[in-house]
């Protein structure tokens, strides 16, 4: 498949469609990929022929697992000056996104996770299904929710975003519709009917109303059944106290919450829970961007996402030595290089 486009770009009727093509790789982002939708995006906004951009993946997995977090390791590991230019374009193409001027139906069936959360849930109409396991896992992998989730996350209801991205749980269509993440659950078996009748659609304001004609209730999910319960444990500013917070309940789901959270690398958890904080007092999302990508640089120079990479993708034995190993061990100034931009601003016209 990696002989073929990664993204394939099209035209039906007033749809400008989008197909990620890596399907063996869950559609992972590359490089290529992330300006290939760049390029895309911009053709067609200015075709006014297009009323809206709709957004999938190829193959029966999933829309997309997120930026090939291997090619970034080894390209961290050699020293490659190249290993940022992925977030350096990557980010841009979420704000963008953000702002993009025509309807952004982004259909999340399957796995959407890390980047896969950056190219969809920024867009203007989110479509989950039955099928859809969204996640921002990255704390397991010793980094943390970057493509705007400081700035998502936070927006959740409640603590939801603090819970989704501390421990980096998949959650379910409900889920990602409770959380803010998605608008709209529609049945994977009518996806294709859907893009058919956007396809006919000629102006933004009917893109709506054929989506929601296709909806379904997505019913309850963990986030919203378990709210009382994040809310109380997960609304502390300190990881330590979370900690404290989930021991002194006694009901499964703090238990299991908690046994996640010692899974994680608690340089990650600190950094992340102060991303978030931060986030929730941001004023733009390019505010979180700017303040992730900082962070990103900072994560290449130290352990734990080489560490964490490496038992999930590389020798896959599922059991990361984080280092520091300790929550206690992780001190409020080793954190202050994470947010300093060593490696410039990625948008300068912008005034913070």
């Amino acid at each position: 498949m990696e002989t073929e486009a990664q993204v394939i770009v099209e035209k039906a009727g007033a749809a400008g469609i989008i197909r990620l093509n890596r399907p063996k790789a869950i559609n992972s982002l590359t490089l290529p990929m992330v300006r290939a939708l760049f390029q895309a995006l911009r053709h067609f906004e200015d075709d006014p022929g297009i009323s809206c951009v709709v957004l999938t993946g190829e193959g029966e997995r999933g829309l997309c697992a997120g930026g090939d977090v291997r090619v970034i390791h080894d390209l961290g590991k050699a020293g490659d000056p190249q290993v940022l230019d992925f977030w350096r374009e990557e980010f841009p193409l979420n704000y963008s996104i953000a702002r993009f001027g025509k309807p952004y139906v982004a259909l999340m069936d399957g796995i959407v996770m890390g980047g896969g959360v950056g190219i969809s849930a920024h867009g203007s109409h989110r479509i989950v299904t039955e099928r859809t396991r969204l996640a921002m896992p990255e704390t397991g992998i010793g980094y943390f929710p970057d493509v705007g989730g400081s700035w998502l996350l936070p927006r959740a209801p409640g603590e939801c975003g603090t819970w989704l991205g501390l421990t980096g749980n998949i959650v379910t269509a409900a889920d990602a519709i409770h959380a803010g993440f998605a608008d709209y659950c529609v049945p994977y078996d009518r996806l294709d009917a859907l893009v058919q009748d956007l396809s006919q659609t000629a102006d933004a304001e009917g893109v709506g109303a054929t989506i929601a004609a296709y909806t379904t209730p997505a019913g309850e999910g963990v986030l919203a059944a378990n709210r009382d319960v994040i809310d109380a444990t997960f609304r502390f500013d300190t990881v330590e106290e979370i900690f404290a917070a989930l021991l002194k309940r006694d009901d499964a789901f703090s238990r299991v919450t908690l046994d996640v959270l010692q899974k994680r690398s608690p340089t990650s958890l600190k950094l992340t829970l102060k991303l978030l904080r931060l986030g929730r007092d941001s004023v733009s999302l390019i505010e979180c961007l700017e303040r992730e990508f900082a962070a990103g640089t900072e994560i290449l120079r130290r352990h734990d996402f080489y560490e964490g990479v490496r038992a999930a993708l590389v020798d896959k034995d599922r059991n990361p030595r984080w280092r520091p190993a300790r929550l206690e061990e992780v001190r409020e100034e080793d954190l202050a290089p994470y947010f300093a931009a060593h490696s410039g601003s990625l948008f300068p016209e912008h005034r913070l």
